[in-house]
């Protein structure tokens, strides 16, 4: 299932485990002893900002540490998709409140940061307070680039909606389309071009519409029209899906005129890069992203969509005490998943809060373990291992230490990466939120 190296982690013993599998892997070793008073401002609550104001509250007692976040209640991206399967009829089992965090003695302000002043340690609110720091982790996510696309802006994604940013669409606008579809239609995606959030979230969506569809529409067809010429886990997703729906999913890649470069919400239409047009009855456009507005508009990315950061400890050369996790950076070969922003913000806690106190600061080393659901009791996933280079400049992947799933595994076997899929989820948000 995994290429096995003595450096390779047993995903089944670490869920079998009663630590967290973020803190198991990603944690490095802090001395708590040494935790002196400071200031600790976090941007953003999601995998990122979340596991930051969890991992410094629980191993920094004497750090200030304050959430800056508007929402009152998270809604995951993963898991998401199950929604589409008909496997819950609501958003309930992905939303997490941030009460426990601030019982933790987390601060939270409830407020979307506007601003931020990396000469003066500044950040500023949608309220015009304006908050102090000693070091600040920025964790916002992304931002979709509306019109990079002909056509696709914020009203055309009432129509056909991308449902990739739950905090502007929830997956239930996609949900209810897909319910409300008769059966025999045609369901279309457009999948975004790299870099974006979750490399294979989109060919998980497609595949929980193939299960919906499975049972309630039988007679109903997806295309799936990529901006790229290949995939995460392509391979194991292509076999699972003939082995599970037939012939019900196309995938179109690029050089087979997959690149859809203008939309028309009024005749549900599609069109790609030389002309060919593609009417569906759903439309479920993902377009390309981008960093989110705080930290493009604070300077971070420097005019570029994404933050270059010190692959060492994330933090911005240009703006020293500020860090970058999460969706918001550029750090390939990592993927832009919850895994990784759990894990990177373990290291940006360990560093930023080690500045403060004067303690050492540990070595870096990354993982990235990302599941998917294919179909029912069907799971495959995708391991890496990662470690930055000596002057911070790039990412590299440890030799021999990661792999995928296997092709032709037993089903068996694929049902129990379905069920360690479920443990990581309960895993990560209990840490994050629990």
């Amino acid at each position: 299932m995994i290429k096995k190296t003595r450096n390779n982690i047993s995903r089944r013993g670490l869920l079998a485990s009663g630590a967290t599998l973020a803190g198991v892997l990603a944690a490095p070793a802090v001395a708590r002893a040494q935790a002196t008073a400071g200031r600790l401002v976090i941007v953003g609550g999601g995998f990122g900002g979340a596991s930051a104001a969890r991992a410094a509250r629980d191993r920094y007692p004497n750090i200030a540490v304050t959430l800056i976040e508007p929402a009152s209640q998270f809604v995951t991206c993963p898991y998401g998709n199950l929604v589409l399967a008909g496997r819950s009829a609501d958003l309930a089992g992905i939303t997490h409140s941030y009460d426990k965090l601030v019982g933790r003695g987390v601060t939270k302000i409830s407020q979307e940061a506007r601003e931020i002043d990396a000469a003066k340690k500044t950040v500023r609110t949608a309220d015009n307070q304006t908050v102090a720091y000693d070091r600040l982790i920025v964790s916002p996510g992304i931002d979709l680039k509306w019109d990079a696309i002909k056509g696709y802006d914020r009203a055309a994604s009432a129509v056909m909606p991308h449902c990739w940013v739950p905090s502007l669409q929830p997956v239930t606008a996609l949900a209810d389309k897909l319910k409300a579809m008769a059966d025999g239609g045609t369901f279309i995606m457009v999948a975004p071009p790299n870099p974006f959030r979750c490399p294979p979230g989109p060919y998980e969506r497609a595949s929980m519409v193939a299960e919906y569809f499975k049972k309630a529409k039988p007679k109903s067809k997806i295309l799936i029209l990529d901006a790229k010429d290949g995939f995460s886990k392509q391979p194991l997703f292509l076999d699972a899906w003939k082995a599970l729906y037939g012939d019900m999913i196309e995938w179109v890649p690029a050089n087979k005129e997959g690149k859809v470069v203008a939309v028309d919400p009024a005749a549900m239409t599609v069109e790609t890069e030389f002309g060919k047009k593609h009417k569906g009855d759903v439309v479920n456009v993902i377009p390309p992203q981008q960093a989110a507005r705080i930290a493009r508009e604070s300077g971070l990315t420097g005019g570029a969509d994404w933050a270059a950061i010190d692959t060492r400890t994330f933090e911005i050369k240009s703006a020293p005490g500020v860090f970058v996790i999460g969706d918001a950076n550029a750090a390939p070969p990592m993927p832009k998943s919850g895994f990784v922003a759990n894990n990177t913000a373990m290291r940006a806690v360990a560093v930023a809060c080690s500045q403060m106190t004067g303690a050492a600061i540990p070595n870096a080393i990354y993982f990235n373990t990302c599941y998917s659901h294919v179909g029912e009791n069907y799971g495959i996933s995708v391991v890496g291992v990662y470690r930055p280079n000596a002057d911070g400049t790039k990412i590299d992947e440890a030799p021999n230490s990661g792999g995928i799933s296997a092709q032709g595994a037993t089903p068996d076997i694929r049902a129990g990466e379905a069920t360690y899929a479920d443990g990581w989820y309960r895993s990560i948000t209990n840490y994050m939120f629990g």
